[in-house]
């Protein structure tokens, strides 16, 4: 080694920018990263192999390390790491990152790129790719290059405060291979926080609370923006609020609490409540299209919103006051204002309990054969604080995303942007971040195919995760949507289906098949008894349809997740 720098009591030592960026990482808390290793990123993943202080999960695709790292974060509510390689390494994360995006989960993309005097010059280097930084600032929240080994450390440490500071998202860090091998001295002292709330404008909660002081049948509306604001929020509703919640936002208050409708947002029943009520506070939501018949539904007045992003200001409805603050700060600063116990409608309150009963009894009227499934998963998610990870699948657009409770917020993971084939590698993301409770995951076997390698992944890395794989040997909401708006002209739907049980069995992993609904509890209890990874198998084709099939939201609604 060489003598760096030296001062009248510190002697600087210059080491390897890969060694330099372990130790960042694990010097500011990450634990676990995951990623694919390349010719591009070998610094890096050398360094951490051999300091041994972080945890690599090696990913069989970028697309599902980053995956991995996205579901990491949420459950862990923490920053989630990937590392990929330049061009095409990094590209093949670009989907799985909209993801993160989308959802706004705090993950750093640490990636490569080519010798500084090759880049951005499309000459063909090995790897190089036109267009790098241009995708990379597309699909993050931000994005920064290092051009100096002496600029790594302080990069990493600018990366992972802009993921983590609200409105939280992806941010990706590119670190050209001669940079990574360059030396450079280490730093004595590395943080990221803390991360400061943005904090309400105080005449603005003095306004709102005048506003709730006026209202007789208050409503929250909570989205994922609210996740960390489950005290206030909960203090809201003792106080004498009803709540609703986005799919992202289910159980900031709890799923069984009486006063809200859960993520039964989208029912008649919630739609004659929202008639009712005479005041709502939109917190941390977009009301994306598919929760809110694509803006159509009839929200109350006065519609208050609160968002960590001022650029969310009345993006989706008009509102008569917008309080651009952090969701916690916003709601503490709310209740502080208020009287312990508001003067509301007790039979407007008894109203909300009534629709979502009876939004949950239409719901498992539909199940047929299924609701055993459903049933059984929700005596036992959020009961055994069970980490729920959800692809886009029939299963989980009609019981996965409102039947079955969570237990907290961060305990639920679902594909947000409603793109398959996420859910095996997120349930290894989550499994990473939630021990000791074994993670629970309901995908389809369309989406399997997408990202199946990672089944290996999952018993390589000996993930504690229950897959539940719904197979129906093809894509079941498109043929149902083909069968109510095409005339049942289904093409494209069904779908090669290879024998998960060769597939399992090939990879020594797990599993159990099932023909019957009504066997699903006690394979489910098995496999949640059992140690490392386990694949249930329900054969649909044997099970039996839908009592009612699910095409989907109405034809020109956006999505179906």
């Amino acid at each position: 080694m060489t003598i760096a720098a030296r001062t009248p009591d510190v002697v600087s030592i210059a080491e390897p920018v890969g060694d330099l960026i372990a130790h960042a990482l694990a010097d500011i808390g990450v634990t676990t990263a995951f990623g694919v290793i390349s010719i591009h990123n070998m610094p890096i993943l050398d360094a951490i192999a051999r300091q041994g202080r972080i945890r690599f999960v090696p990913a069989r695709g970028e697309a599902g390390a980053m995956n991995m790292a996205d579901a990491y974060a949420r459950v862990s509510r923490s920053i989630g790491v990937v590392i990929t390689s330049t061009g095409t390494g990094a590209a093949n994360a670009a989907g799985s990152q909209v993801e993160a995006l989308t959802a706004g989960s705090p993950v750093l993309h640490i990636t490569s790129q080519v010798d500084r005097p090759y880049m951005d010059r499309d000459r063909a280097a090995i790897h190089d790719v036109p267009h790098q930084a241009d995708m990379l600032r597309a699909i993050s929240k931000a994005y920064f290059r290092v051009w100096e080994g002496r600029t790594a450390v302080p990069m990493i440490e600018c990366a992972a405060r802009a993921a983590l500071t609200p409105p939280r998202g992806p941010v990706a860090l590119e670190i050209p291979i001669d940079v990574q091998r360059e030396k450079a001295a280490r730093a004595r002292h590395i943080s990221v926080g803390p991360v400061t709330a943005s904090a309400a404008d105080d005449r603005l909660l003095a306004t709102l609370a005048d506003l709730v002081r006026g209202a007789r049948r208050p409503m929250l509306w909570l989205g994922g923006g609210a996740r960390e604001a489950c005290v206030p929020a909960r203090d809201l509703v003792e106080r004498g609020f009803a709540a609703v919640s986005s799919t992202n936002g289910r159980a900031v208050v709890p799923e069984t609490h009486n006063h809200t409708l859960g993520a039964y947002n989208m029912t008649p029943q919630a739609q004659a409540i929202y008639e009712r009520a005479d005041l709502m506070i939109v917190v941390g939501s977009r009301l994306r299209g598919n929760e809110t018949r694509n803006n159509m539904a009839r929200l109350p007045r006065p519609l208050v919103q609160i968002d960590a992003d001022p650029a969310q200001a009345a993006r989706n409805y008009a509102v008569d006051l917008f309080i651009a603050a952090d969701a916690r700060a916003a709601l503490a600063g709310l209740c502080e204002r208020l009287p312990r116990r508001l003067d509301v409608d007790a039979k407007f309150l008894a109203q909300v309990a009534a629709a979502r009963a009876q939004s949950e009894r239409d719901l498992a009227a539909t199940l047929g054969p299924y609701r055993a499934v459903a049933d059984a998963l929700q005596s036992r998610v959020a009961q055994g604080g069970h980490p729920f990870v959800r692809d886009v699948t029939l299963s989980n657009s009609t019981f996965g995303n409102r039947y079955v409770h969570i237990g907290a917020p961060h305990l639920g993971v679902h594909a947000l942007g409603g793109g398959i084939g996420q859910g095996i590698a997120m349930a290894i993301g989550a499994a990473a971040a939630s021990p000791p409770a074994k993670t629970i995951a309901l995908v389809g076997d369309g989406g399997a195919m997408v990202n199946l390698g990672e089944l290996a992944t999952a018993v390589e890395c000996k993930s504690d995760a229950v897959i539940i794989l719904m197979n129906d040997r093809g894509y079941g909401v498109i043929r149902n949507i083909q069968d109510a708006q095409f005339g049942g002209r289904r093409h494209y739907a069904d779908l090669h289906t290879p024998d998960f049980a060769l597939i399992a069995s090939a990879l020594a992993l797990p599993y159990q098949r099932l023909v019957r609904s009504e066997d699903f509890a006690a394979a489910l209890d098995r496999a949640l008894g059992a140690i490392g990874p386990q694949l249930i198998e329900v054969d649909m084709s044997a099970v039996g349809p839908f009592a009612q099939s699910f095409a989907g939201p109405p034809a020109g609604a956006a999505g179906t997740a």
